[in-house]
């Protein structure tokens, strides 16, 4: 049985990767994420450098922090304007603005121009890239129709993210040691660029938006930061998000004075190490891909966050070279399983309509964690010097996963309860042609119903106010005094009362103890019908479900079972 496990999670693994590279909308977002991502690492190295130059530890630190707090502020203000139209617009005009932001920045660099000037650039591009994952994130599951695949959609991109994280800041590394800052800046800007090419000519259909007219962005951002209040849940996967962006501010004042202070490889030396966390996300978005469809996403979050700062306490006890490239190597493996578990969790556990603005929150708590964490380590170096700082800041993360770890589990059993809801309603032939987003919306609003054998689900000629999925049990539906069909678990009825506003034109019986799954009018007709692709394909689902049981009736009749 373990090795049939095991085979069938390598099978699973690999579709990750396959559905992706079939699906050619998937595939151009992919690769413009990857694109921004290397951008904004290599980016990163070389803006270190000049902060380092400028003023040593103290300006790392501070530069860290004046470059987040704008971002922090901003995200959760632009974020809205993804939810409202189609959001690989958004991700356009964001890629643009930091492409040519960045090149600007080059030009100050390569003019021997006041490293002030690069940090007034570097916060502009910081905002832009600040709404780029929100958008991106939020996009992902409008091209996506199933679960399995924005599982894997989330691996794939985890995957992109390890690469650039790896690629990022090994040509900062390489160009360092041939040219200087101003070339890096000029490789970042192009590859920004590149991102938003790829995504001028995404074509699908997407969801119907709130229109900007008379919309209230206040109130927009509002509906986004009490989406992540009143669920628990987001909430406490947020916090966790916030401690590792803590750490992960800290490691970029750490990268550059390990290397300077501690193991005297000079500058370049801090894109080397940066480039071992790549190294590390690598192999573990290869190992996170084996991830796809379990139901443990919580215990394995937890083990990224804690990954994010023990590495740290082992470059404070052993500052040695291997053992310090081992350790950021782990730090990459840590980022892999976050990428993977948390944005999963957080694009299962929020609604579709303010996702955006989820995902605005968390960049927000991000970009202000960042920069928190870069004077954190700079003043904590300052206090105790580099190794108890490495150490002190290294067991945040461990110690708060590990006080959160039986939520976390707890959490893992509500996504599986809400993965049998979605898998039982993309059993529906009507239901399954709908996006993913869709369906994720009507599983949170279905209800529960047990009937013995013999209960009247409803009559003919009673008022249509709910769609049934049998999840267990068998129905019979009848008609003029017989039974016209009988089903099963994965099947549904009612949705023709539903969707031409007429009464029940045939009654249902439970022929056997029965389990239901119910969705109220409103619910069902806003998601069905609300994208005219998808209800165009519901209809023909109704049709083939239709003649299934009486194929020789007009096509304009009135069927049974509805």
């Amino acid at each position: 049985m373990a090795a049939v496990t095991g085979t069938q999670r390598l099978a699973d693994a690999a579709s990750a990767f396959t559905s992706n590279a079939r699906n050619p909308l998937l595939r151009r977002a992919q690769l413009s994420f990857l694109g921004a991502w290397t951008a904004e690492w290599a980016f990163t190295v070389a803006l270190g450098i000049v902060a380092y130059r400028d003023g040593g530890a103290a300006a790392l630190g501070l530069v860290g922090l004046l470059r987040m707090v704008p971002s922090a502020v901003c995200a959760p203000l632009l974020s809205p304007y993804a939810d409202r139209g189609r959001r690989e617009r958004v991700l356009v005009v964001v890629s643009t603005a930091r492409g040519i932001v960045t090149a600007a920045a080059a030009v100050v660099a390569a003019l021997g121009g006041a490293p002030i000037a690069i940090y007034a650039l570097a916060v502009l591009s910081t905002v832009a890239a600040t709404l780029f994952r929100p958008a991106h994130s939020a996009l992902l599951p409008s091209l996506c129709h199933t679960g399995h695949e924005l599982a894997s959609a989330n691996v794939v991109r985890g995957m992109l993210d390890s690469v650039a994280t790896l690629v990022g800041p090994l040509l900062a590394a390489v160009l360092l040691e041939v040219a200087d800052v101003d070339v890096v800046f000029g490789v970042a800007a192009a590859a920004s660029l590149w991102s938003a090419a790829l995504l001028l000519r995404l074509r699908y259909d997407a969801p119907p938006r709130p229109t900007v007219a008379g919309r209230h962005l206040g109130r927009e951002v509002v509906d986004g930061l009490r989406a992540v209040a009143g669920d628990g849940g987001l909430a406490l996967v947020l916090g966790l998000a916030a401690a590792q962006s803590l750490t992960r501010g800290a490691l970029t004042v750490f990268s550059v004075l390990v290397s300077i202070e501690l193991l005297d490889r000079g500058e370049p030396g801090a894109g080397t190490l940066m480039t071992a966390v790549g190294v590390g996300a690598v192999l573990g978005s290869l190992a996170a891909s084996l991830l796809v469809g379990t139901r443990r996403l919580g215990a394995w979050f937890a083990l990224g966050v804690t990954l994010w700062g023990l590495p740290l306490v082992l470059v404070g006890l052993v500052p040695h070279d291997v053992p310090a490239l081992v350790a950021m190597a782990m730090i990459g493996v840590g980022n892999a399983l976050i990428d993977v578990a948390g944005f999963t969790l957080l694009g299962r556990l929020a609604p579709d309509a303010v996702l955006a603005r989820v995902f605005g929150v968390l960049e927000s708590t991000v970009a202000v964690s960042i920069g928190l964490g870069a004077v954190a380590a700079s003043w904590a170096v300052a206090a105790w010097g580099l190794r108890p700082a490495l150490v002190v800041v290294g067991l945040v993360c461990p110690v708060l996963a590990g006080a959160s770890w039986w939520r976390l589990r707890a959490l893992d059993r509500t996504v599986g309860v809400h993965d049998e809801a979605v898998g039982l309603l993309q059993r529906v032939p009507m239901l399954r042609t709908l996006p993913l987003p869709s369906v994720e919306h009507l599983a949170r609003g279905l209800e529960s119903v047990d009937l013995p054998a013999g209960a009247t689900v409803f009559s003919r000629g009673d008022t249509g106010d709910r769609y049934y999925v049998v999840e267990s049990g068998e129905v019979d539906v009848v008609g003029d005094g017989r039974v016209v069909a009988t089903l099963g678990p994965g099947e549904g009825f009612g949705e023709i009362a539903l969707l031409r506003r007429s009464t029940r034109t045939a009654t249902v019986v439970a022929r056997t103890g029965v389990r239901l799954r119910a969705l109220r009018s409103e619910h069902f007709l806003t998601v069905v019908t609300g994208w005219t692709p998808s209800a165009s394909e519901a209809v023909v689902g109704v049709e083939r479900l239709l003649e299934r049981y009486d194929p020789d009736r007009p096509a304009t009749g009135s069927p049974p079972g509805s």
